[in-house]
Protein backbone atom coordinates (compact mmCIF):
# COMPACT_ATOMS: atom_id res chain seq x y z
CA UNK A 1 0.00 0.00 0.00
CA UNK A 2 1.30 3.29 -0.81
CA UNK A 3 2.69 5.42 2.21
CA UNK A 4 0.25 7.62 2.96
CA UNK A 5 0.46 11.74 3.30
CA UNK A 6 0.93 12.57 6.63
CA UNK A 7 -0.02 15.93 7.38
CA UNK A 8 -3.63 16.57 7.70
CA UNK A 9 -5.62 18.96 5.52
CA UNK A 10 -6.37 22.18 7.66
CA UNK A 11 -7.44 24.74 5.14
CA UNK A 12 -8.57 24.89 1.20
CA UNK A 13 -7.06 25.22 -2.05
CA UNK A 14 -6.45 26.68 -5.40
CA UNK A 15 -5.34 25.39 -8.88
CA UNK A 16 -5.82 25.30 -12.80
CA UNK A 17 -5.34 23.17 -15.83
CA UNK A 18 -4.82 23.09 -19.35
CA UNK A 19 -4.98 20.35 -21.74
CA UNK A 20 -2.73 18.93 -24.04
CA UNK A 21 -2.81 20.03 -27.41
CA UNK A 22 -5.35 18.69 -29.85
CA UNK A 23 -5.89 21.85 -32.49
CA UNK A 24 -4.47 25.15 -31.72
CA UNK A 25 -4.28 28.45 -33.54
CA UNK A 26 -1.00 28.94 -34.68
CA UNK A 27 -0.54 33.07 -34.85
CA UNK A 28 0.57 34.11 -38.55
CA UNK A 29 3.24 36.31 -36.72
CA UNK A 30 5.54 32.85 -35.51
CA UNK A 31 5.38 32.00 -39.13
CA UNK A 32 7.36 35.14 -40.06
CA UNK A 33 11.13 34.50 -39.29
CA UNK A 34 11.90 38.01 -39.12
CA UNK A 35 9.63 38.47 -35.88
CA UNK A 36 10.96 35.28 -33.98
CA UNK A 37 11.18 36.06 -30.40
CA UNK A 38 14.81 36.49 -29.77
CA UNK A 39 14.81 34.02 -26.60
CA UNK A 40 15.48 30.43 -28.40
CA UNK A 41 13.28 29.17 -25.76
CA UNK A 42 10.40 31.13 -27.00
CA UNK A 43 10.78 29.42 -30.82
CA UNK A 44 9.16 26.30 -28.78
CA UNK A 45 6.67 27.35 -26.96
CA UNK A 46 3.58 25.76 -28.03
CA UNK A 47 0.62 27.50 -30.22
CA UNK A 48 -1.63 29.75 -28.76
CA UNK A 49 -4.96 28.19 -27.54
CA UNK A 50 -8.10 30.28 -27.69
CA UNK A 51 -10.60 29.49 -24.72
CA UNK A 52 -13.81 31.16 -24.14
CA UNK A 53 -15.78 31.31 -21.02
CA UNK A 54 -19.29 29.65 -21.08
CA UNK A 55 -21.45 30.26 -17.48
CA UNK A 56 -23.31 27.65 -16.68
CA UNK A 57 -26.39 29.89 -16.58
CA UNK A 58 -28.90 27.30 -17.93
CA UNK A 59 -29.91 23.57 -18.70
CA UNK A 60 -26.72 21.77 -18.91
CA UNK A 61 -28.47 20.12 -22.40
CA UNK A 62 -29.01 23.82 -23.55
CA UNK A 63 -25.07 25.28 -22.44
CA UNK A 64 -23.68 22.30 -24.47
CA UNK A 65 -24.84 23.59 -27.82
CA UNK A 66 -23.01 26.82 -26.96
CA UNK A 67 -19.87 24.44 -26.56
CA UNK A 68 -20.69 22.44 -29.78
CA UNK A 69 -21.10 25.92 -31.21
CA UNK A 70 -17.35 27.16 -30.12
CA UNK A 71 -16.02 23.47 -31.04
CA UNK A 72 -17.96 24.03 -34.48
CA UNK A 73 -16.16 27.69 -35.00
CA UNK A 74 -12.94 26.50 -34.08
CA UNK A 75 -12.41 27.50 -30.46
CA UNK A 76 -9.12 25.44 -28.39
CA UNK A 77 -11.09 25.10 -25.30
CA UNK A 78 -14.67 26.20 -22.97
CA UNK A 79 -13.82 27.19 -19.36
CA UNK A 80 -17.06 26.78 -17.28
CA UNK A 81 -16.81 29.19 -13.82
CA UNK A 82 -18.34 27.64 -10.97
CA UNK A 83 -20.72 30.08 -8.20
CA UNK A 84 -22.93 27.27 -6.75
CA UNK A 85 -25.84 30.23 -6.25
CA UNK A 86 -25.51 32.12 -9.85
CA UNK A 87 -24.90 29.14 -11.46
CA UNK A 88 -25.99 25.30 -12.31
CA UNK A 89 -23.84 22.89 -11.28
CA UNK A 90 -20.16 23.43 -12.70
CA UNK A 91 -19.55 19.22 -12.80
CA UNK A 92 -23.15 18.68 -14.05
CA UNK A 93 -22.42 20.99 -16.81
CA UNK A 94 -19.05 19.53 -17.62
CA UNK A 95 -20.08 16.13 -17.52
CA UNK A 96 -23.15 17.14 -20.10
CA UNK A 97 -20.23 18.70 -22.37
CA UNK A 98 -17.95 16.23 -22.04
CA UNK A 99 -20.57 13.66 -23.73
CA UNK A 100 -21.68 16.06 -25.90
CA UNK A 101 -18.54 16.97 -27.38
CA UNK A 102 -15.13 14.82 -28.93
CA UNK A 103 -12.36 17.39 -29.45
CA UNK A 104 -12.51 21.07 -27.70
CA UNK A 105 -10.99 21.33 -24.17
CA UNK A 106 -13.30 21.58 -21.40
CA UNK A 107 -11.86 23.23 -17.81
CA UNK A 108 -13.52 24.97 -14.49
CA UNK A 109 -12.67 28.84 -14.25
CA UNK A 110 -12.73 28.16 -11.82
CA UNK A 111 -14.01 25.93 -8.97
CA UNK A 112 -12.80 25.74 -5.54
CA UNK A 113 -11.42 24.46 -2.15
CA UNK A 114 -13.59 25.92 0.60
CA UNK A 115 -17.47 25.69 -1.01
CA UNK A 116 -16.15 22.10 -1.95
CA UNK A 117 -14.22 19.50 -0.05
CA UNK A 118 -10.77 18.52 -1.76
CA UNK A 119 -11.69 15.06 -2.09
CA UNK A 120 -15.19 16.11 -3.61
CA UNK A 121 -13.24 17.61 -6.58
CA UNK A 122 -10.97 15.23 -6.62
CA UNK A 123 -13.84 12.39 -7.18
CA UNK A 124 -15.47 15.04 -9.49
CA UNK A 125 -12.24 15.87 -11.63
CA UNK A 126 -11.66 11.98 -11.69
CA UNK A 127 -15.69 11.02 -13.06
CA UNK A 128 -15.19 14.23 -15.99
CA UNK A 129 -11.78 13.42 -16.82
CA UNK A 130 -12.37 9.92 -17.86
CA UNK A 131 -15.18 10.95 -19.95
CA UNK A 132 -13.37 13.49 -21.86
CA UNK A 133 -9.61 11.81 -22.00
CA UNK A 134 -7.05 14.30 -22.56
CA UNK A 135 -9.37 17.23 -22.47
CA UNK A 136 -10.47 18.06 -19.21
CA UNK A 137 -8.73 21.07 -17.06
CA UNK A 138 -9.08 21.63 -13.23
CA UNK A 139 -8.89 25.08 -12.25
CA UNK A 140 -9.30 26.50 -8.74
CA UNK A 141 -9.30 29.62 -7.30
CA UNK A 142 -9.47 31.20 -4.12
CA UNK A 143 -13.29 31.22 -4.18
CA UNK A 144 -14.30 34.95 -4.76
CA UNK A 145 -18.27 34.88 -5.70
CA UNK A 146 -18.57 31.13 -4.75
CA UNK A 147 -17.50 31.93 -0.49
CA UNK A 148 -18.58 35.27 -0.44
CA UNK A 149 -22.42 34.28 -0.11
CA UNK A 150 -22.59 32.12 1.81
CA UNK A 151 -20.01 34.23 4.75
CA UNK A 152 -16.87 31.98 3.63
CA UNK A 153 -13.31 33.30 3.86
CA UNK A 154 -11.29 33.22 0.59
CA UNK A 155 -8.47 30.59 0.60
CA UNK A 156 -5.35 31.78 1.76
CA UNK A 157 -2.04 30.57 -0.45
CA UNK A 158 -0.74 27.99 2.78
CA UNK A 159 -3.96 26.41 2.10
CA UNK A 160 -3.76 26.56 -1.42
CA UNK A 161 -0.47 24.57 -1.14
CA UNK A 162 -2.07 21.71 0.75
CA UNK A 163 -4.98 21.68 -0.92
CA UNK A 164 -3.47 21.34 -4.18
CA UNK A 165 -0.94 18.92 -2.34
CA UNK A 166 -4.29 16.73 -1.65
CA UNK A 167 -5.35 16.74 -4.75
CA UNK A 168 -2.92 15.38 -6.36
CA UNK A 169 -2.47 12.77 -4.15
CA UNK A 170 -5.73 11.23 -4.72
CA UNK A 171 -5.05 11.68 -8.08
CA UNK A 172 -2.72 9.37 -8.62
CA UNK A 173 -4.50 7.07 -6.24
CA UNK A 174 -2.36 7.53 -3.23
CA UNK A 175 -3.05 7.98 0.90
CA UNK A 176 -3.87 10.91 2.49
CA UNK A 177 -4.27 11.48 6.20
CA UNK A 178 -7.34 13.64 6.85
CA UNK A 179 -7.26 15.71 9.94
CA UNK A 180 -4.52 13.42 11.20
CA UNK A 181 -6.94 10.70 11.67
CA UNK A 182 -8.19 8.96 8.37
CA UNK A 183 -5.73 7.51 5.88
CA UNK A 184 -7.89 7.49 2.72
CA UNK A 185 -7.69 6.89 -1.28
CA UNK A 186 -9.51 7.69 -3.91
CA UNK A 187 -10.87 4.62 -5.84
CA UNK A 188 -10.19 4.41 -9.37
CA UNK A 189 -8.37 7.33 -9.38
CA UNK A 190 -7.56 9.53 -12.49
CA UNK A 191 -3.83 10.29 -12.94
CA UNK A 192 -2.79 12.93 -15.50
CA UNK A 193 -5.34 15.47 -14.76
CA UNK A 194 -3.39 19.08 -15.24
CA UNK A 195 -3.64 21.76 -12.00
CA UNK A 196 -3.51 24.79 -12.89
CA UNK A 197 -3.47 27.76 -10.25
CA UNK A 198 -5.59 31.09 -10.89
CA UNK A 199 -3.75 33.96 -9.76
CA UNK A 200 -3.14 37.76 -9.34
CA UNK A 201 -1.63 38.58 -5.84
CA UNK A 202 2.35 37.99 -6.07
CA UNK A 203 2.35 35.00 -3.33
CA UNK A 204 -0.61 33.11 -4.88
CA UNK A 205 1.72 33.88 -8.81
CA UNK A 206 5.03 32.54 -7.08
CA UNK A 207 3.01 29.50 -6.02
CA UNK A 208 1.74 28.33 -9.11
CA UNK A 209 4.95 28.84 -10.44
CA UNK A 210 6.45 26.63 -8.17
CA UNK A 211 4.22 24.11 -7.97
CA UNK A 212 1.24 24.47 -10.83
CA UNK A 213 1.03 22.88 -13.85
CA UNK A 214 0.27 26.32 -15.67
CA UNK A 215 -0.97 29.31 -14.89
CA UNK A 216 -4.22 31.32 -15.36
CA UNK A 217 -3.17 35.12 -14.82
CA UNK A 218 -5.90 37.35 -13.99
CA UNK A 219 -3.49 40.68 -14.65
CA UNK A 220 -5.42 41.63 -18.26
CA UNK A 221 -3.22 41.90 -21.30
CA UNK A 222 -2.10 45.15 -20.09
CA UNK A 223 2.06 44.61 -21.02
CA UNK A 224 3.23 46.46 -17.48
CA UNK A 225 0.46 44.00 -15.80
CA UNK A 226 1.22 41.10 -17.47
CA UNK A 227 5.35 41.57 -17.49
CA UNK A 228 5.20 41.84 -13.88
CA UNK A 229 2.72 38.80 -12.94
CA UNK A 230 4.89 36.64 -15.28
CA UNK A 231 8.57 37.89 -13.42
CA UNK A 232 6.38 36.50 -9.91
CA UNK A 233 6.05 33.42 -12.14
CA UNK A 234 9.12 32.86 -13.16
CA UNK A 235 10.28 33.33 -9.41
CA UNK A 236 8.51 30.48 -7.86
CA UNK A 237 9.55 28.31 -10.66
CA UNK A 238 13.28 29.28 -10.07
CA UNK A 239 12.75 28.06 -6.81
CA UNK A 240 11.52 24.94 -7.62
CA UNK A 241 13.98 24.15 -9.82
CA UNK A 242 11.76 24.71 -12.68
CA UNK A 243 12.10 25.44 -16.26
CA UNK A 244 9.72 28.92 -16.45
CA UNK A 245 9.70 28.56 -19.98
CA UNK A 246 7.67 25.31 -20.17
CA UNK A 247 4.79 26.34 -17.76
CA UNK A 248 1.66 27.20 -19.97
CA UNK A 249 0.51 30.19 -19.09
CA UNK A 250 -2.86 31.69 -19.87
CA UNK A 251 -4.48 34.83 -19.95
CA UNK A 252 -7.69 35.88 -18.89
CA UNK A 253 -9.38 39.00 -20.68
CA UNK A 254 -12.70 40.53 -21.00
CA UNK A 255 -13.54 40.63 -24.75
CA UNK A 256 -15.13 42.33 -27.58
CA UNK A 257 -15.40 43.03 -31.07
CA UNK A 258 -16.37 46.31 -31.81
CA UNK A 259 -16.15 49.22 -34.02
CA UNK A 260 -16.56 51.48 -31.24
CA UNK A 261 -14.56 50.83 -28.61
CA UNK A 262 -15.63 53.72 -26.33
CA UNK A 263 -19.85 52.65 -26.38
CA UNK A 264 -19.02 48.95 -25.10
CA UNK A 265 -16.24 50.28 -22.76
CA UNK A 266 -18.93 51.98 -20.67
CA UNK A 267 -20.05 48.68 -19.76
CA UNK A 268 -16.79 47.81 -18.22
CA UNK A 269 -17.07 50.25 -15.23
CA UNK A 270 -18.82 47.82 -12.78
CA UNK A 271 -15.44 45.41 -14.18
CA UNK A 272 -12.67 48.15 -13.31
CA UNK A 273 -14.21 49.51 -10.10
CA UNK A 274 -14.44 45.63 -8.45
CA UNK A 275 -10.68 45.34 -9.79
CA UNK A 276 -10.32 48.93 -7.44
CA UNK A 277 -12.24 47.89 -4.45
CA UNK A 278 -10.07 44.75 -4.41
CA UNK A 279 -6.38 45.97 -4.05
CA UNK A 280 -6.39 46.39 -7.86
CA UNK A 281 -5.86 50.27 -7.69
CA UNK A 282 -1.91 50.04 -8.31
CA UNK A 283 -2.14 48.13 -11.50
CA UNK A 284 -4.73 50.77 -12.84
CA UNK A 285 -2.54 53.75 -11.98
CA UNK A 286 -0.32 52.07 -14.39
CA UNK A 287 -2.69 53.09 -17.44
CA UNK A 288 -3.23 56.45 -16.04
CA UNK A 289 -6.55 54.96 -14.04
CA UNK A 290 -6.23 56.72 -10.92
CA UNK A 291 -10.07 55.96 -8.98
CA UNK A 292 -11.24 55.38 -5.39
CA UNK A 293 -14.25 53.32 -4.81
CA UNK A 294 -15.81 52.65 -1.68
CA UNK A 295 -15.27 49.13 0.09
CA UNK A 296 -19.26 48.75 -0.26
CA UNK A 297 -21.62 49.56 -2.72
CA UNK A 298 -25.19 49.59 -1.97
CA UNK A 299 -27.24 48.50 -4.71
CA UNK A 300 -25.99 46.01 -6.69
CA UNK A 301 -26.56 41.99 -6.20
CA UNK A 302 -24.86 39.80 -5.60
CA UNK A 303 -21.52 41.80 -6.43
CA UNK A 304 -19.58 44.06 -9.11
CA UNK A 305 -18.64 41.09 -11.24
CA UNK A 306 -21.54 39.24 -11.37
CA UNK A 307 -24.65 42.10 -11.08
CA UNK A 308 -28.19 41.10 -12.15
CA UNK A 309 -29.51 44.51 -13.11
CA UNK A 310 -25.85 45.38 -15.16
CA UNK A 311 -27.20 48.34 -16.83
CA UNK A 312 -27.89 49.24 -13.02
CA UNK A 313 -24.10 48.25 -12.04
CA UNK A 314 -22.88 50.42 -14.70
CA UNK A 315 -24.88 53.70 -13.25
CA UNK A 316 -24.18 53.36 -9.74
CA UNK A 317 -20.60 52.48 -10.77
CA UNK A 318 -20.29 56.26 -12.92
CA UNK A 319 -19.78 57.81 -9.68
CA UNK A 320 -16.43 56.67 -9.79
CA UNK A 321 -15.52 54.83 -13.15
CA UNK A 322 -15.81 58.00 -15.78
CA UNK A 323 -16.01 57.17 -19.45
CA UNK A 324 -12.55 58.35 -19.91
CA UNK A 325 -11.36 55.45 -17.13
CA UNK A 326 -13.51 52.71 -18.92
CA UNK A 327 -12.00 53.64 -22.24
CA UNK A 328 -8.32 53.44 -20.98
CA UNK A 329 -9.31 49.96 -19.26
CA UNK A 330 -10.64 48.72 -22.44
CA UNK A 331 -8.03 49.79 -24.41
CA UNK A 332 -4.88 48.86 -21.68
CA UNK A 333 -6.21 45.82 -20.47
CA UNK A 334 -9.07 44.14 -22.49
CA UNK A 335 -9.15 42.61 -25.89
CA UNK A 336 -12.21 45.38 -26.87
CA UNK A 337 -11.53 46.44 -30.57
CA UNK A 338 -12.15 45.30 -34.82
CA UNK A 339 -10.98 42.06 -35.76
CA UNK A 340 -7.83 42.68 -37.05
CA UNK A 341 -6.63 44.80 -34.13
CA UNK A 342 -7.51 42.02 -31.39
CA UNK A 343 -5.80 39.42 -33.62
CA UNK A 344 -2.42 41.80 -33.46
CA UNK A 345 -3.08 41.62 -29.41
CA UNK A 346 -3.45 38.31 -29.26
CA UNK A 347 -0.40 37.75 -31.59
CA UNK A 348 1.52 40.23 -29.50
CA UNK A 349 0.29 37.73 -26.36
CA UNK A 350 1.77 35.13 -28.15
CA UNK A 351 5.26 36.61 -28.69
CA UNK A 352 5.77 37.69 -25.37
CA UNK A 353 5.09 33.73 -23.91
CA UNK A 354 1.55 33.49 -23.13
CA UNK A 355 0.32 30.03 -24.20
CA UNK A 356 -3.57 30.46 -23.90
CA UNK A 357 -6.25 33.18 -23.95
CA UNK A 358 -9.52 33.02 -21.81
CA UNK A 359 -11.93 35.19 -23.30
CA UNK A 360 -14.77 36.49 -21.56
CA UNK A 361 -18.17 38.64 -22.70
CA UNK A 362 -19.23 41.25 -20.09
CA UNK A 363 -22.26 39.47 -18.51
CA UNK A 364 -23.10 36.33 -16.12
CA UNK A 365 -26.43 35.13 -16.66
CA UNK A 366 -26.42 34.65 -20.74
CA UNK A 367 -24.84 32.79 -23.39
CA UNK A 368 -21.41 34.08 -24.93
CA UNK A 369 -22.99 33.45 -28.82
CA UNK A 370 -22.05 37.38 -30.01
CA UNK A 371 -18.88 37.04 -28.89
CA UNK A 372 -18.40 33.55 -30.21
CA UNK A 373 -19.49 34.36 -33.79
CA UNK A 374 -17.75 37.47 -33.94
CA UNK A 375 -14.14 35.90 -32.51
CA UNK A 376 -14.98 32.16 -34.30
CA UNK A 377 -15.79 34.23 -37.98
CA UNK A 378 -13.55 37.39 -37.92
CA UNK A 379 -10.21 36.65 -35.50
CA UNK A 380 -9.38 32.68 -35.50
CA UNK A 381 -9.02 33.01 -39.35
CA UNK A 382 -6.85 35.63 -39.21
CA UNK A 383 -4.92 33.84 -36.66
CA UNK A 384 -4.14 31.16 -38.88
CA UNK A 385 -5.13 31.09 -42.20
CA UNK A 386 -6.35 27.19 -42.33
CA UNK A 387 -9.10 28.28 -40.35
CA UNK A 388 -10.74 30.47 -43.22
CA UNK A 389 -13.91 28.61 -44.30
CA UNK A 390 -14.16 26.37 -41.34
CA UNK A 391 -17.83 28.37 -39.77
CA UNK A 392 -19.34 27.99 -43.30
CA UNK A 393 -18.50 23.91 -43.94
CA UNK A 394 -20.44 23.44 -40.76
Amino acid sequence: MTEPHKQPLKGRGELRTQPPPTRSHETALAAEPSAQPQNAANANRPPLRIGIRIPPCDRADRVVETVRHADSLGFDDAWFPDSQLLWRDVFTTLTAAALGTERIGLGTAVTNLATRHPAVVASAARSVAELAPGRFKLGLGVGNSSVGPVGLRQTTSAEMREGLGLLRALLNGEEWEFEGKVRSRLRDPGAGVPLHLAASGPRNLRLAGEIADGVILLSGISPATLATATARVREGAETAGRAADAIPLTVSSFCAVTDDVAAEARLLKPICASIAQNGGASFLALAGIDVDVPAHVEGIYPDLVHAEDWPRAVEICSAWISDENALRFAEEFCLFGTPARIAERLQALHTEGVTGVLLQHVGSYDPPTQLIEAIGEAVLPALSPSHHGKADAR
